[in-house]
């Protein structure tokens, strides 16, 4: 199985050889997850790691009263899962689900550490991508903290043009921390040029 999407993304923080990633690509399943269905359920342990060929996932948490808050939202040519439970092989607690009919690769916990370790590339494209998740989670939390609900909007909408038009809004604004209503209000100020 070879995947151009997922070897452009490896070598954009690497250096993959095609010969590498024969290698790999013995170890990786392709899936196809219908709309609204799960491919990770909180609780479970996370055994995979999931890169998006096409479609549309988030990961989220839901809380005592039954309300959903998305920790992430991811399009094509992007990983999703609940890294903490694929680092410790222990219970999770993400959600992971189809926004669209999504195709994805998934490469299995187990075969990790060996390709890394015959396949040192690999492993730095690892640390660099562990150490932009680690980023960009520090300045989500910064911005929630620190930015006005309008602000938030459009940085997420300038640095992820598609989310506008392929993501429904109730998961947008659970993502920015906000209420549909009040995300609704903010489109209506920001204009409609984001909506198709």
């Amino acid at each position: 199985m070879y995947s151009h999407l997922l070897f452009n993304n490896l070598n954009r923080y690497s250096s993959i050889s095609e010969d590498d990633f024969e290698v790999i690509s013995k170890v990786l399943t392709k899936r196809l997850v219908k709309k609204k269905r799960t491919l990770l359920n909180e609780a479970d342990i996370c055994r995979n790691l999931f890169f998006i060929e096409k479609g549309v996932l988030r990961s989220f948490t839901t809380d005592k009263d039954g309300t959903e808050h998305v920790m992430q939202l991811a399009i094509e040519d992007n990983w999703i899962a609940d890294l903490g439970s694929f680092i410790t092989q222990s219970p999770g607690f993400l959600n992971v689900e189809a926004i669209e009919d999504t195709e994805v690769v998934l490469l299995p916990y187990v075969a990790v550490d060996t390709l890394c370790e015959a396949i040192p590339k690999l492993e730095h494209y690892f640390r660099k991508l562990y150490q932009r998740a680690y980023v960009a989670m520090q300045q989500r939390y910064n911005s929630v903290q620190s930015k006005p609900a309008k602000e938030r909007y459009e940085i997420l909408i300038r640095d992820n043009p598609q989310f506008a038009a392929r993501i429904p809004l109730i998961h947008i604004a659970s993502y920015l921390g906000i209420t549909a209503e009040s995300l609704s209000r903010i489109r209506k100020q920001v204009g409609n040029f984001h909506q198709l």
